[in-house]
């Protein structure tokens, strides 16, 4: 099953038969075959034909809208992936203390866990002591786990974690034309945010997926919450799956020099620092055969690429929410 990245602005997709048409003026057009497509993002200025749009209603194919530098708009989704009964029990479940609480504490312990390991995977040659310092820390913040009986606490702990995984993720950046120390958002100011902020924001779109899939709303989240609505649940469950997937693909692509710092630009306005479109294409690329490479998950005997771990994850998830069964993180090999 394909994803198709609509990034060019004033590209237009339309339906022919059975088959998306993908036109960029001037530019060969390209056929793809409605039954292969599992996902369309839309990125800025695209126009999706009705008949496009009704096919994508028909066939559950799932259509997210961004802005051209990647962040999420709203999302396309047949209602038929609506289940009521399931909601209905998300909204139980926002006033369950010791399941969100419960939910919350596995993302967290899952998210310390990736991430000590991913330090400690690209660590293994150098040894930076700076690097080991805080591995150590990320270590006391994972025993500390638990003892922590509060969400606030809970939150306290995820963010001295983060202080100490972020400056250390920096120190195994091995290019010298890249430097990173600290991480922002929101613009992202320097290329490793900008890579990180779109590398996260793809993550965030394929768990959201995957949740309406499952009849979920993603807007009951346990781990994440605020005054406006949003896809906390998304947020929550890519927590354990941000150092594997995107953290680790942006060290690849930066100590490789498969980008260069000429690669983005700058938008004068808000000082933000984002990838240029060709340069987009490359990222989008790396991070699809990312998605697609295989792994091991305690809960099938086969291999399965990231995108179905990702999609068992949310199944975990769901089970937990409906059968009371403990939700239990994804937790990446040594």
């Amino acid at each position: 099953m394909a994803v198709i990245y609509l990034i060019e602005q004033g590209t237009s997709i339309y339906k022919d038969y059975q088959r998306f048409i993908i036109h960029v003026s001037e530019k060969p057009r390209i056929e793809v075959p409605i039954r292969e497509v599992e996902q369309i993002l839309v990125f800025g200025n695209i126009q999706l034909s009705t008949p496009v749009i009704n096919a994508c209603l028909q066939d559950k194919i799932g259509v997210l809208f961004l802005s051209q530098s990647g962040q999420y708009h709203g999302h396309l989704w047949s209602e038929e992936s609506t289940n009521l009964d399931n909601q209905l029990i998300q909204v139980e479940r926002r006033n369950d203390d010791y399941f969100q609480f419960r939910v919350s504490k596995a993302v967290v312990l899952g998210k310390l866990m990736n991430s000590k390991q991913l330090l400690m995977r690209f660590n293994r040659k150098r040894k930076l002591e700076n690097v080991e310092k805080a591995i150590y820390g990320i270590n006391q913040d994972i025993d500390a786990l638990e003892y922590v009986d509060n969400l606030d606490s809970l939150r306290g702990y995820e963010g001295i974690a983060a202080a100490r995984y972020f400056p250390a993720f920096g120190k195994l950046i091995t290019n010298s034309k890249f430097e990173f120390s600290l991480r922002n958002r929101q613009p992202p100011t320097d290329p490793v945010n900008s890579l990180l902020s779109f590398g996260y924001t793809l993550l965030f779109n394929n768990v959201l997926s995957f949740i309406i899939a499952e009849g979920l709303s993603p807007y009951f989240g346990n781990f994440h919450y605020g005054e406006k609505q949003k896809p906390y649940l998304a947020f929550d469950l890519m927590e354990e799956m941000r150092s594997v997937i995107v953290d680790s693909l942006v060290l690849n692509i930066v100590n490789h020099s498969l980008l260069k710092p000429q690669d983005f630009d700058i938008v004068s306005s808000t000082g933000g620092v984002y990838l240029n479109q060709s340069a987009r294409r490359v990222f989008l690329k790396y991070f699809e055969n990312r998605m697609n490479e295989e792994i091991s998950h305690p809960d099938l005997q086969s291999q399965v690429t990231y995108r179905h771990g990702i999609q068992l994850q949310v199944k975990r998830y769901k089970r937990s929410l409906l059968c009371d069964v403990p939700y239990e993180p994804f937790l990446r090999a040594s």
